[in-house]
């Protein structure tokens, strides 16, 4: 029964170099937990909510969705307007659109 066996210099034969030292590794990171899921609808019930919810059963979720998307869309817009007016960057601008977003979370619209 042949083996492939492979073997390695070491360093008492003549002429080769002598071992390196084990270097200290750093510890792995952490496992990171379950992926949260950043777009979909997990906003929390605003005073919005019912009526939001309503139209989505009488629209269909597909339609609902696609109005949903142009009213942000809009709003987008409007705040893109607003900022090159006062003269604002683009850091504030996105800061304004993010807090747009929450604030539609609280009121319900996004639900």
């Amino acid at each position: 029964m042949a083996s492939s066996l492979s073997f390695s210099r070491s360093s008492a034969v003549a002429g080769a170099r002598p071992m390196a030292r084990p270097v200290a590794r750093r510890a792995r990171a952490p496992i990171r937990g379950p992926v949260r899921t950043v777009a979909g609808n997990s906003a929390e019930d605003g005073i919005f909510t019912p009526i939001v919810k309503v139209t989505r059963n009488i629209m269909g979720a597909k339609e609902f969705n696609k109005l949903r998307g142009k009213g942000i869309s809009l709003h987008s817009q409007v705040i893109t307007e607003f900022c090159k007016q006062i003269g604002a960057d683009n850091k504030r601008k996105q800061g304004l659109i993010r807090q747009a977003k929450k604030n539609g979370e609280k009121l319900g619209f996004l639900s």
